[in-house]
């Protein structure tokens, strides 16, 4: 290909030669595409999934680029003819705006390069994003208003740096079914392979398990119920079992591969780390965090507390007890703890407790949407289950039977819609407590009969599943120790519904 002369490169006129330096480009790769496309307007195809006008160094050219899209598009022929109506005169180093395109054309590659020639034009675009977005940083940690932290700043360098990411995927569209298939017979060995034979996390609660193969890597778990019902419970008990399953390899590259449990983040937006670990404590010692908090223990007691303290400071459990923050900075915090230690599971406590955007915060039903809607794509960019608990509306208090259905979530169609799994945490003990009748009338036999079978108890409801079925499963509930655990089965069969 010919070489067509450089356009004059952009420099402020108040910037010294010696100190200026051209922000990184490829002309001639520029040229190179839009000449492809000229001549072949079937390039644009290979390339406008990723490519937008903005991605050109030269102004000539992403006019040129948007005009071409824009005919493309509309199903008419983007050529230099039907192109230099659109883009006026100019002088272009001593040649007019229709001589430069019928040079562009003159000199194209074979159309089979346009990709290529795009994602280098795409990938210098970035680093020019990434040189704007330091330079910003720098001015703004030299100017900063008063009123301005350095938090602040760092977060927003944190979302402009997740917003390039974002923009600059371009290993989508269409792949061939047997790709697809060879990933889902990679995924049954790997269930055979593992302890539980699932095909996912196991939340060690045998039967749960059993109904949904374990946590399903890029789902989204919500666990939803009324108050006291033990959503934060159930999440804190699978949370705890997958980090103490936690079994990892060092690959040859260095790299860590997770080969069974797994390494949990869990945002604590309503209780403190340290309710949190008073739960974890409680839970795996069998001493009642009522008595850890009035020092009211034994020797033994205590010392199983220091002994189960001693096992849970090995375990790849990492807790976010920041209240109050947004769907972009807990997205930020996710992904850092992948990429500096490691993460199989996530969960949020409370989904409620987020927030969105500041334009669609008068909107709550808008703002939920985007947050269900952030949280299911941050499960699948990084590729692990996240559950998220939900509250439920007041209407469940009103029935008959009080067992949660679909319809009580709260804002119901956009967290309805988003998650993969819904599991509704049920405990008929609670309710009955407080129907107690006076004692020594026949209705209280009856309610003590109806206490003796529910005691202990609690119903884990998949109102939702996409991959596998719904139903009801039992687990056994010490509401001392908010411990979930696996029903003792005369016949060690699963009784699900």
């Amino acid at each position: 290909m010919a070489t067509i002369e450089h356009l004059p490169a952009r420099r402020d006129a108040a910037t010294p030669a010696t100190s200026f330096r051209v922000a990184p480009s490829n002309v001639e790769a520029e040229q190179a595409l839009l000449g492809a496309i000229l001549i072949n307007n079937d390039a644009f195809d290979r390339v406008s999934d990723f490519l937008r006008p903005e991605h050109f160094f030269e102004e000539i050219h992403r006019r040129i680029y948007e005009h071409a899209s824009m005919l493309i598009r509309a199903g008419k022929l983007a050529s230099p003819i039907t192109l230099k109506t659109f883009l006026g005169d100019q002088d272009l180093g001593g040649m007019t705006v229709g001589q430069y395109l019928a040079r562009l054309a003159a000199d194209a590659t074979a159309i089979i390069n346009a990709k290529d020639y795009g994602l280098a034009i795409h990938d210098l675009a970035t680093r020019r994003e990434l040189i704007g977005i330091g330079e910003s940083m720098v001015n703004v940690a030299y100017d900063a208003p008063i009123d301005s932290s350095p938090r602040e700043q760092i977060e927003e360098a944190e979302r402009s740096l997740y917003a390039i990411a974002e923009a600059g995927r371009y290993d989508g569209g269409f792949q061939a079914f047997t790709h697809a298939a060879a990933l889902a017979v990679d995924l049954a060995a790997k269930a055979y392979q593992r302890d539980g034979h699932l095909s996912g996390v196991a939340t060690g609660l045998a039967d749960l398990d059993f109904k949904m193969g374990g946590l399903q890597s890029s789902d989204l778990i919500i666990i939803a119920g009324r108050p006291a019902m033990g959503k934060t419970a159930l999440a804190t008990n699978i949370a705890f079992n997958v980090a103490r399953a936690y079994r990892g390899e060092t690959k040859p590259d260095g790299s860590k591969a997770t080969l069974d449990g797994g390494q949990v983040g869990f945002f604590s937006l309503e209780m403190s780390a340290e309710q949190l670990a008073t739960r974890v404590i409680a839970e795996q010692s069998g001493v009642a965090s009522s008595k850890m908090r009035r020092g009211d223990v034994t020797e033994a007691e205590f010392q199983r507390i220091v002994d189960t303290m001693r096992d849970i400071q090995r375990l790849p459990l990492y807790i976010d007890q920041t209240g109050g923050i947004s769907i972009a900075q807990l997205s930020a915090r996710a992904r850092r703890l992948k990429r500096q230690k490691g993460l199989d599971l996530l969960v949020v406590d409370y989904l409620q407790l987020l927030s969105g955007s500041k334009s669609r915060s008068d909107n709550r039903v808008q703002e939920i949407t985007e947050i269900t809607t952030g949280l299911k794509a941050l499960a699948k960019e990084l590729a692990v289950p996240i559950i998220a608990l939900s509250q439920l509306s007041r209407q469940v208090e009103a029935r008959d039977d009080k067992r949660p259905q679909l319809s009580d979530l709260r804002e119901s169609g956009s967290i309805e819609q988003d998650a993969d799994v819904v599991i509704f945490v049920y405990r008929e003990e609670y309710y009955l407590k407080n129907k107690e009748p006076r004692m020594g009338t026949p209705e209280y036999a009856q309610w003590q009969a109806e206490m003796d079978r529910a005691h202990g108890k609690a119903e884990v409801i998949i109102g939702k599943q996409r991959h596998g079925p719904t139903g009801t499963v039992e687990l056994q509930f010490e509401a001392e120790l908010t411990r979930f655990g696996n029903l003792a089965r005369e016949d060690m069969g699963h009784d699900i519904r």
